[in-house]
């Protein structure tokens, strides 16, 4: 399994928390970011929580101020993980909350367009519906 998917996920997140010559390790573990004592010492406590990576997808935090555990993380594709970025802005019509892109896609107005009809004053039903 060293070679598999799944662990080197499972490694890359271990580096990033513990490596301080890592690349990301000012992003992790510089700030505080950890994983949890069962995860850290073994692999196979990670693979029997998370299950094998599926294709295309990688570990994600569901929220990016908490550490590294079965309750913080889910396999996630890019487009998933671009939706969790804490430089999103977050619009809520109709009792929905989304990003700024998710609205885009489900409108089909283009992001841009929404971010500066906002930016210009416009109120959120205009700026997703006009």
């Amino acid at each position: 399994m060293t070679r598999s998917p799944t662990y080197n996920s499972w490694r890359a997140m271990k580096d990033r928390c513990y490596q301080p010559t890592h690349i990301e390790y000012k992003r992790y573990g510089a700030l505080g970011i950890s994983v949890c004592d069962e995860w850290k010492k073994s692999f196979e406590n990670f693979l029997k929580d998370m299950g094998e990576r599926p294709d295309g997808c990688s570990l994600e935090r569901i929220d990016g101020k908490k550490n590294y555990c079965r309750s913080n993380c889910v396999w996630a594709n890019a487009q998933q993980q671009a939706n969790n970025r804490k430089s999103n802005r977050i619009v809520e019509f109709n009792g929905e909350r989304m990003t700024l892109a998710e609205w885009s896609r489900k409108t089909g107005i283009h992001q841009g367009t929404i971010w500066a009809r906002l930016h210009r004053g416009w109120d959120i039903s205009r700026a997703l519906t006009a």
